[in-house]
């Protein structure tokens, strides 16, 4: 959360497009923040993406987009935001496209929920990945981030459905020692954690 993974996607992107290329951009449908077929940017940047379900075969979906013509065949590369909420079989997809088509593929998205658990997505990207970079972001202590807190009422809760969407009203970065004491800011002198 906070790192700018969004921001990244949309600056290779346009990288990509000011050289006359075009990347194929997707989003999962279950991000519906800001009503479907868009990612947003916490800098206030966006840019439109096809929509993908959990159904979606990404492997067809590039193959009919590389069969349909038109500037939008030549495909230069394959941009995921939210990348943690992909199903195996399309995380195995993505790979078959970089190996069978020789087509980038860039993933972005969170390694671990806010119980400190791998999303599928995540797990089998961190398997399958040719490259993994990490986007850093801070604690409010000014350490670097690895955990998400998810916040209910003001309250840091470790419990509860893993994938429940929501922004910086709902979720907070922050180091391990944080997280696990459950401090949320310095005002916090000691664990408000919740159930």
């Amino acid at each position: 959360m906070n790192a700018g993974k969004s921001l990244e996607l949309i600056k290779v992107a346009y990288n990509y497009e000011e050289r006359g290329k075009f990347p194929l951009i997707l989003i999962p449908s279950i991000d519906d923040r800001y009503g479907g077929g868009k990612i947003v940017s916490k800098a206030g940047l966006e840019k439109e993406a096809i929509t993908i379900t959990d159904e979606t075969n990404l492997l067809n979906l590039v193959s009919e987009k590389l069969r349909e013509g038109g500037p939008t065949a030549d495909i230069s590369c394959v941009l995921v935001d939210e990348g943690q909420f992909l199903k195996k079989h399309q995380v195995l997809e993505l790979t078959e496209i970089v190996d069978g088509y020789g087509i980038p593929v860039m993933v972005y998205g969170l390694k671990n929920d806010f119980r400190n658990e791998l999303f599928e997505g995540s797990k089998y990207l961190l398997i399958y990945a040719d490259k993994i970079e990490e986007i850093k972001t801070i604690c409010w202590c000014g350490r670097k981030a690895t955990m998400v807190a998810r916040v209910v009422d003001g309250k840091f809760v470790k419990t509860g459905d893993q994938i429940l969407v929501g922004g910086n009203e709902m979720y907070v970065s922050l180091c391990r020692r944080h997280y696990n004491d459950g401090r949320l800011g310095e005002e916090s002198t000691r664990p408000r954690s919740g159930v």
